[in-house]
């Protein structure tokens, strides 16, 4: 509702200009081809269309430019109305609103601790606030042969973050993962840091995060470990085209011994690198090739440290 009523302050500003006896020189076709412009309320079109016209028609300059100011200034009271309407419906909003997310399910390949393929699923949810941020993320890789499992991997995370300015924001997380066989049956993880959007642009973003974080991982032999740990994490995304897109994840967890010094010469180091390339089929319909390096310096007894997946999936978003 919002846009529909910014439009026609847009077109009722540009036909009183119209109107106005000080701006009846300019040609009606050149008028008519601005007023098409403003009637789309998109800015980069009004902005093309207003410069061919001044270099169509030099003598009307002065009326062209009083055109783009009066839509200059409609436009503007249209983005604040918006802003104004999304921030209270954000402060409005009860636990169960603003959520969106995506579906993902597919096939994959494998190859490190396992040389299989099998079905990948994955669900992603986020609700966006004024300041505060919820994602929560679930997958699941999972294969049966002649009735013998042979790859099972789970991955569960909750992660909320709240920004405490443009570019700064302090996260939480709190992680599952269990893969028989890469030697445990649970490992766990929590953490909590400073993340930076280092590029914030409309085609290419970039964040990092660091901080402290403690991770406990059971084995399949029956040990326990628990260790203080650095958490560090990349997250990128460009928008190479309308419908493709490319995305950089990488997340590296060093256990250490509880101090500074240490976190250099850690136990064991975790690092799991995902990049993917996202192609859209349809409006909330796209498909997804990934690959995945899983890398542990310091795995389980018969285990090897690095595992590749790769995966081709289908993503639903809602």
């Amino acid at each position: 509702m919002g846009g529909l009523r910014g439009l026609r302050i847009i077109g009722a500003a540009g036909a009183l200009l119209a109107a106005s006896p000080a701006f009846a020189e300019l040609p009606a076709p050149v008028r008519a081809m601005i007023d098409a412009a403003i009637a789309t309320g998109d800015e980069g079109k009004v902005r093309t269309v207003a410069e061919i016209a001044r270099a169509t028609n030099p003598a009307e300059t002065a009326e062209i430019d009083a055109i783009v100011a009066a839509f200059d200034t409609a436009l503007a009271a249209r983005k604040k109305a918006e802003e104004e309407a999304r921030l209270a419906a954000l402060r409005e909003a009860d636990l169960f609103d603003n959520w969106s997310g995506k579906g993902e399910l597919g096939g994959f390949r494998s190859t490190g601790n396992t040389s299989t393929t099998g079905i990948t699923a994955g669900l992603t949810l986020e609700r966006q606030g004024i300041k505060w941020r919820h994602r929560v993320t679930g997958r699941a890789d999972y294969q049966r042969a002649s009735g013998v499992t042979t790859r099972e991997q789970f991955l569960a995370r909750y992660e909320p973050d709240v920004k405490v300015s443009d570019n700064f924001y302090v996260y939480a997380l709190a992680q599952y993962e269990r893969d028989r066989f890469q030697g445990y049956t649970g490992r766990y993880a929590i953490s909590g840091g400073m993340g930076y959007q280092a590029i914030k642009g409309k085609d290419v973003q970039l964040s990092l995060k660091a901080g402290p974080a403690y991770r406990l991982t059971q084995f399949t032999d029956g040990r326990t470990e628990d260790r203080i740990a650095a958490l560090l994490a990349l997250d990128f995304d460009w928008q190479i085209t309308e419908r493709l897109k490319l995305t950089q994840d990488t997340n590296a967890v060093a256990e250490a011994g509880g101090s500074a010094v240490a976190i250099i010469d850690s136990r064991n180091t975790s690092i799991d690198l995902v990049t993917g390339l996202d192609a859209a089929i349809a409006r909330k319909l796209k498909a997804r090739f990934s690959y995945a390096v899983e890398y542990d310096s310091n795995p389980a007894p018969g285990a090897v440290q690095t595992d590749t997946l790769s995966r081709v999936t289908l993503i639903y978003d809602f």
